[in-house]
């Protein structure tokens, strides 16, 4: 059914969990796994009189390398086949959502898996959601994995 699965990861446990599902989907499908992550610049350049914004964009691409290495590790464990890619330009800064679903298409994924952190009320009005903007703009199928209410 499917045969390309990308998973969009932040390093976060419920991305954690949206790899370990991916990575049974991939097994029992015999699909392959494209790791997707997402360096959002959109709100580095806010704070630019108080740090320098490349100091934080180099720190974001560490630590997506970081997340893309340990998932790498675990598909590796789990025998499926996979890359990963580091995006570290999106075409509409700040627009996470919009990036995962752009690089959905090109690859052409068949599902894209990801985490979401299920927060709620004010909270979630403040910090958006990156999940319901990748449902809300793709025409793919999209598996939410649910980690802990943050």
């Amino acid at each position: 059914m499917y045969e390309r699965i990308l998973v969009a990861v932040d390093g976060s446990p419920s991305s954690d969990l949206a790899i370990a599902q991916a990575a049974g989907l991939a097994k029992g499908m015999g699909a392959e796994v494209k790791v997707l992550f997402v360096v959002d610049e959109g709100e580095v350049f806010l704070e630019a009189g108080f740090v320098n914004p490349q100091d934080i964009l180099n720190g974001l691409t560490d630590f997506g390398k970081k997340a893309l290495a340990a998932a790498a590790r675990r598909l590796q464990d789990a025998g499926v086949r996979f890359q990963t890619e580091l995006a570290e330009k999106s075409a509409v800064p700040g627009d996470i959502a919009g990036a995962i679903v752009g690089y959905a298409d090109r690859w052409p994924a068949d599902v894209i898996v990801m985490g979401t952190r299920g927060r709620r009320g004010v909270r979630r009005m403040i910090m958006g959601s990156v999940s319901e903007g990748v449902v809300a703009k793709t025409s793919k199928p999209v598996l939410l994995i649910r980690g802990e209410s943050a």
